[in-house]
């Protein structure tokens, strides 16, 4: 048993001064509790953050990121609980490896991870991958992520397959063919930098193929990481018609623009690709109005080896699970665009709800996993300070609000600042 005292508590949608008593990994109370504690007054307890998809690199790229490292910052990050996708070697397409990933994640002993698995065999986009066994085996979706199924009969019946299980295809959207080795969204930055681009319709031609499918199969679909306003409108129409499907987008999709890619820091590549000003503004007003869901990290974690060479030969990705939080609130809670219970509800119930996951909000009976936070703490973002393995971030410099100070989960500390 252990209660925290004194924190500004977002429970039901409100906040309250109040005190958390937890047993047995759930919330006991929420009130006025006597006797001591460990002193949260001052900061924020929200519920703890979910992200549904990062990431972790292992098996095989543990150069890059291991689930203990990606822990590390999970929980510095203020999240309790992450998905981790399928991208590894061998890829997440067996009982076995999603058996590997949840034993590591045990002792390991940070934050929960919930394996996804691939849609397809070896990520190959031929035989559809053994589904039964990967959900006996604790997967909580399917995604291809880094690519899309090409075969749209093959991701018809992955689908459908899926949801036999129930469970959900996370889809990244992505035309191969029209990508055509693009690097940059193309447009004038990519001209004036004289870099390949990669046009819109590379992403929003699979986003409305996945709405259609859902549409016409009667089986929900998830978008991830939606980057251009036309996907963005697609979606909103879509969710209009009552189709099925849900949406992520990232922090770097609505504080970025494709104008930084003419630093050539090959920290601002990423897939898909950091749009125009147009594009972040209809992600904003996505988020807004509901049309996208939820916020993620899609945290990509690499050696520098992979971001210290030519743009073009650069990998792609951002190490995001240690900034997210705050570049979410500065942009979007501090700018009014958003109050902080809706962004809580991006980052961490709808989440939970699209993926079926025990948590996301703070309440008797629920998992005691929550973040404190100083709301009122700015910061600089240093990439050298990242416990991630990756380093690759183009925020470095940024100044921003909203300080994790602390991360439980089952009730227990799983992180704390130093300074608390």
């Amino acid at each position: 048993m252990a209660v925290f005292k004194n924190g500004t508590v977002l429970a039901g949608g409100k906040f309250v001064k109040a005190d958390i008593r937890t047993e047995h990994g759930k919330i006991a109370e929420i009130g006025n509790i006597g006797g001591d504690g460990i002193d949260l007054n001052g900061l924020t307890v929200l519920p703890g953050l979910i992200d549904m998809h990062v990431h972790l690199r292992e098996p095989g790229f543990e150069r890059k990121e291991d689930i203990e490292s990606g822990s590390r910052a999970a929980v510095r990050g203020g999240f309790t609980q992450v998905c981790c996708m399928p991208n590894t070697k061998p890829a997440v397409d067996n009982k076995v490896v999603v058996s590997y990933i949840k034993t590591r994640a045990r002792e390991v002993g940070l934050c929960k991870i919930h394996p996804v698995g691939a849609i397809t065999e070896g990520q190959e986009g031929k035989n559809l991958s053994a589904v039964g066994g990967m959900k006996s085996a604790g997967i909580v979706a399917l995604s291809e992520d880094g690519k899309s199924v090409v075969n749209t009969k093959l991701m018809a019946n992955a689908m459908l397959y899926a949801w036999d299980f129930g469970l959900k295809c996370l889809c990244h959207c992505e035309d191969a063919s029209l990508v055509d080795g693009g690097v940059v969204n193309e447009g004038c930055s990519s001209t004036l930098a004289g870099l390949k681009g990669s046009i819109r319709a590379a992403e929003d031609i699979i986003i409305a193929r996945e709405i259609c499918l859902s549409e016409s199969l009667g089986v929900p679909v998830h978008i991830c990481h939606v980057s251009t306003y036309s996907g963005v409108q697609l979606i909103r129409e879509a969710k209009a018609r009552g189709v099925q499907v849900t949406a992520e987008t990232c922090p770097h999709y609505f504080t970025l623009t494709d104008e930084i890619i003419r630093s050539f820091d090959a920290n601002t590549k990423v897939n898909p690709p950091l749009r125009e000003e147009r594009d972040r503004l209809a992600i904003i007003a996505g988020l807004k109005d509901g049309t996208i869901d939820c916020i993620v990290t899609d945290h990509a974690p690499h050696h520098e080896d992979d971001k210290r060479v030519e743009y073009d030969l650069a990998a792609f990705g951002i190490s995001g699970l240690e900034t997210s939080f705050a570049l979410s609130y500065t942009a979007l809670v501090k700018s009014g665009e958003l109050t902080l219970p809706e962004l809580v509800q991006k980052m961490s119930k709808a989440p939970a709800q699209i993926l079926g996951l025990d948590g996301g909000e703070l309440a008797v009976g629920a998992p005691a996993d929550f973040t404190a936070v100083d709301l009122d703490a700015q910061w600089t973002v240093d990439p050298a300070q990242f416990v991630s393995k990756g380093k690759n971030t183009p925020f470095a410099g940024r100044k921003v609000f909203g300080k994790i100070k602390l991360t439980v989960v089952d009730g227990d500390i799983k992180y704390e600042e130093k300074t608390l």
